[in-house]
């Protein structure tokens, strides 16, 4: 049986290992039947870490982020949703060459009115789903409020 356990282990390290990535803490833990299962950041897989709902929450620095759905190529700017997972944008600017991050941070910007220089993009950068950070005064919900009134 141990040996059983050694070898899902080597097995989860050689089919798993090459693809992680950051600085996650990956174990495995045995249940009842033996089955491994996976444990990221010391929640199991499928679990929610932060008990937040929504597009915006508040980080642990402080910071307010928005996870936005980015229409790149659209004929003018503006919130086109606001969903549970995301707020979706359609952003005037090409997806080449970062033109459309800088759009989208300068819109956020202009619809929070908050300086350009307090909105920075944390993830996402060569992808449409992507988590922006707003450090300012404004909670939550507040952000949500005007991105609401900007989608129309």
């Amino acid at each position: 049986m141990l040996n059983d356990m050694l070898i899902v282990i080597r097995v989860f390290r050689w089919s798993f290992g090459s693809r992680l990535k950051g600085n996650c803490v990956h174990r495995l833990t045995f249940s009842a039947t033996n089955m491994p299962k996976k444990v990221v950041k010391g929640h199991l897989t499928g679990e929610d870490p932060t008990p937040e709902q929504g597009p915006v929450v508040r980080d642990k620095s402080g910071a307010v982020t928005i996870t936005v759905h980015v229409k790149p190529g659209s004929k003018h700017n503006n919130v086109t949703d606001v969903s549970t997972e995301a707020v979706g944008v359609a952003i005037a600017a090409p997806p080449t060459d970062g033109e459309a991050n800088a759009e989208l941070l300068r819109y956020l910007a202009e619809v929070l009115d908050v300086k350009k220089s307090r909105v920075s993009l944390q993830k996402g950068s060569r992808s449409r789903d992507k988590v922006i950070c707003v450090d300012s005064a404004l909670g939550p919900e507040e952000v949500l409020l005007r991105l609401k009134k900007a989608s129309g």
